[in-house]
């Protein structure tokens, strides 16, 4: 049984009225357990929309959201579960911090879910542990913090209601280089340690190329659906709906124009320096 299954899903901001826009447009999807599945489109085609269903923030205007089978908009008590099963995580989520200390914002949602002390207590240890914030942080103000740990602080505070499903909307937007190296490093960390499911937004094409699947959106549909190779394989088609290839593909690419022999299907980064340091110690690399 998938962990999540939409059918039909359809959304439609301000029905009824002359400014009515479908975002979602009957799409159907499943999300099996485990891995991390990569989400990408143009700005407009119904990205953020769509993660909003999966923890009931928002209700289709027509279709079913499953989780586990069991429809999430069945009951109160099927959100509530929903909101604590699946944790999303919004573009620039450090905004969203209100309260006193680090530690008591990371203790927010493990507070709402009537957990005793010393479980909370060991929540928000460890998801700041994971994202990178020593101790030294958690008794200070969220709003002393610098803008990476801010991000890192409100990461924490989903991972510590320790989701079956953690959506993650552009976390690195914003992040120097470095920075956003290391979050994604941990988040991919934390994935693996909890066998959690990870649904991961994003414009930055090389990231969406590390993920096990991609999904790219369009108009409120799912255009494509596959693995990252099959993908980018597919430039045309996703250059036609405003979207590109990732950057190690455009230097792979312009290598082979000037003789050097890659491979095909290089996307990513760590795909690119393997095959040139091979081709390196075969002595067919030029220096």
């Amino acid at each position: 049984m998938p962990l999540i299954e939409l059918r039909g899903l359809t959304h439609v901001y301000s029905q009824g009225t002359p400014f009515e826009k479908t975002a979602i447009d009957r799409l159907d999807l499943t999300v099996e357990a485990g891995g991390v599945v990569g989400l990408i489109g143009h700005t407009g085609s119904g990205k953020s929309t769509l993660i909003s269903h999966l923890n009931a923030l928002l209700k289709p205007t027509e279709g079913t959201v499953l989780l586990d089978g069991e429809d999430v908009f069945a009951s109160k008590a099927s959100i509530r579960a929903a909101r604590f099963r699946v944790g999303v995580v919004f573009q620039y989520p450090e905004y969203q911090l209100f309260e006193e200390t680090v530690y008591a914002d990371i203790a927010y949602g493990p507070k709402n879910l009537k957990l005793e002390k010393d479980e909370i207590d060991r929540r928000v240890r460890q998801a700041a542990a994971f994202v990178g914030l020593d101790d030294a942080v958690l008794d200070r103000s969220p709003l002393e913090l610098s803008g990476g740990q801010k991000r890192r602080t409100a990461i924490a505070g989903v991972l510590a209601m320790e989701p079956e499903l953690l959506v993650l909307d552009e976390p690195t937007a914003g992040l120097d280089p470095a920075g956003r190296e290391d979050l994604l490093e941990k988040l991919f960390a934390w994935r693996r340690a909890r066998q959690a499911t990870v649904l991961l937004v994003t414009h930055d094409m090389s990231i969406a190329a590390r993920c096990d699947r991609l999904l790219v959106m369009s108009q409120g549909r799912i255009l494509m659906d596959g693995a990252p190779a099959d993908i980018f394989a597919r430039g045309d088609e996703l250059t036609a709906v405003g979207l590109d290839l990732p950057a190690p593909a455009h230097i792979a690419a312009l290598l082979r124009q000037r003789g050097v022999a890659l491979p095909p299907g290089i996307y990513t980064a760590a795909q690119l320096t393997d095959a040139i340091l091979a081709l390196w110690r075969k002595g067919g690399a030029p220096c």
